[in-house]
């Protein structure tokens, strides 16, 4: 249903192509489950791209977009996780 050459595509393609092993160090073992940060991180992408910048409606387009289903893969992370990933598992991160 989403079209071969899409910009979710390309979300998906780059964002799996890069080496995050920095990124998921920050996330600590064990505990309960949580979001892959590599989905996360196509989220805030896309949405950036998408012209969503709150957490709110990143959480909102991944039930109601289907774009945003397909690369979250039909899971649901709430605004809180969103808002942390981005604000404190992102911090410094990214320019490395």
């Amino acid at each position: 249903m989403i079209d071969p050459t899409h910009p979710v595509r390309i979300v998906n393609q780059v964002i799996d192509s890069l080496d995050l092993d920095l990124l998921i160090k920050k996330f600590k073992e064990g505990g309960c489950s949580s979001y892959h940060p590599r989905l996360l991180l196509k989220l805030l992408v896309y949405g950036y791209l998408s012209n969503q910048y709150s957490s709110r409606k990143i959480e909102q387009a991944t039930k109601q977009n289907i774009h945003f289903m397909w690369l979250s893969a039909m899971s649901y992370p709430d605004h809180n996780t969103i808002n942390r990933f981005s604000s404190d598992r992102l911090k410094g991160v990214l320019r490395e």
